[in-house]
């Protein structure tokens, strides 16, 4: 998103409308006197740009006019209802979807048991399902649609979207998501992995000052996304943060689904914990029970996962001497087991990483919860459908 600062010439066309919306993006009223100052535009200029804006419903005249002894003058804000995201996070076993609008404020939602291991195919129709009932209990349609962002438990290239190879999402390989899925609703879809989103969503939500942050999904799985000044940082082909197949050490005899052994994600994961204590008498089944099972007050639960905590905590105190975040954010079902998982995290990170690297470290739970992954989906869309080339396209086309 562009400062006030930013002074854009596009020749006057309505090319260059979208650095102007960029401005009133940040919701503030103002006139057209102020526009024309921030901008350095003509008058013609400016007028041309914002009426193409207005076309849009995408930028609308506001109901409060500033009085200044003449004639009040119109002041023009960043129309948030003018389109609709649809924003989906797909978990191994459960997924979230809502209905937004272009702030991120949620205007439909749903939960739902939905193993991702039933395929692509039955679980992308059940999504636009999903979808279509979530649109009619918000009274709008596809139409009012611009843009589809899906996160998916597994690794996905991100160029194109496609996941790759994932461990725990059988059919899933080289499935082409965007495309079938806009071939359904027709609209652009965005797919991501499901931590990339939830570093995303709790970045943009609620900790935009924090430059460098590492957002750590504890749940059936272990993974990791990164924010490195401010933008999340994918690698080469997307695969950036795939902490969860890190070898622990001490753990050769503990295979993982992917077919390597000691991988953090088999060690110290959900569904690992939920397997050791179900063989020590426990019922737990998933990482929800562990969940309930510490709650509870249950004894092995509790040791379980401070023990999973330092675990992590291993992985993690390379990535804070290699990365040097000020922040570690960590979220996903196990860490609403409160602050035992964190403590081991905390109680390893302190103690093996630089001293440097830690000193103004902090090491927090999610603020935004189980509600990351859609609201980082939904910025994911909006960020892309709002970028100053998009609608300027959009208003020239």
């Amino acid at each position: 998103m562009l400062t006030e600062s930013t002074l854009i010439d596009a020749g006057g066309s309505a090319a260059g409308a979208g650095a102007l919306l960029s401005i009133l993006r940040d919701g503030r009223p103002r006139t057209r006197a102020e526009l024309a100052q921030l901008t350095g535009w003509a008058r013609s200029t400016l007028s041309l740009r914002l009426d193409a804006l207005m076309h849009q419903r995408l930028v609308a005249p506001t109901d409060d006019a500033i009085h200044s002894g003449g004639r009040p003058a119109t002041t023009f804000t960043f129309n948030q209802s003018a389109r609709l995201v649809l924003a989906a996070d797909l978990g191994v076993t459960h997924a979230r979807l809502a209905v937004t609008d272009l702030a991120t404020i949620p205007l439909a939602e749903r939960t739902a048991e939905m193993p991702i291991d039933r395929g692509p195919e039955p679980v992308l129709t059940w999504l636009i399902e999903t979808f279509r009932q979530l649109l009619g209990e918000c009274g709008r349609s596809l139409a009012d649609v611009c843009g589809i962002g899906v996160g998916l438990p597994g690794p996905v290239e991100h160029g194109t979207g496609t996941p790759v190879n994932p461990p725990i999402m059988p059919g899933w390989d080289r499935f082409a998501v965007p495309q079938w899925l806009s071939a359904r609703l027709g609209a652009p879809v965005l797919v991501d992995n499901d931590v990339n989103i939830m570093a995303l969503g709790e970045y943009w939500a609620v900790r935009s000052q924090v430059q460098h942050m590492i957002f750590v999904k504890v749940g059936t799985g272990v993974g990791c996304g990164i924010i490195s000044e401010g933008r999340i940082h994918r690698g080469a082909q997307g695969a950036a943060g795939d902490i969860g197949h890190i070898r622990v050490p001490s753990f050769e005899e503990v295979v993982c689904r992917c077919g390597n052994i000691g991988c953090l994600e088999a060690v110290a994961g959900g569904g690992a914990l939920a397997a050791r204590l179900r063989e020590a008498g426990e019922d737990a089944s998933v990482s929800r029970d562990v969940v309930d099972l510490v709650r509870a007050g249950n004894v092995r639960a509790v040791q379980a996962v401070r023990q999973a905590g330092r675990e992590i905590g291993m992985v993690l105190a390379w990535v804070v001497n290699f990365f040097n975040p000020s922040l570690i954010v960590v979220g996903g079902d196990i860490a609403e087991a409160g602050e035992h998982l964190l403590a081991g995290v905390r109680e390893v990170i302190y103690s093996r990483s630089l001293p440097l690297a830690t000193q103004h470290l902090g090491i927090l739970t999610s603020e935004l919860g189980d509600r990351a992954g859609v609201t980082g989906a939904a910025v994911m869309v909006i960020e892309h459908v709002l970028a100053p080339d998009v609608v300027d396209q959009a208003v020239t086309a």
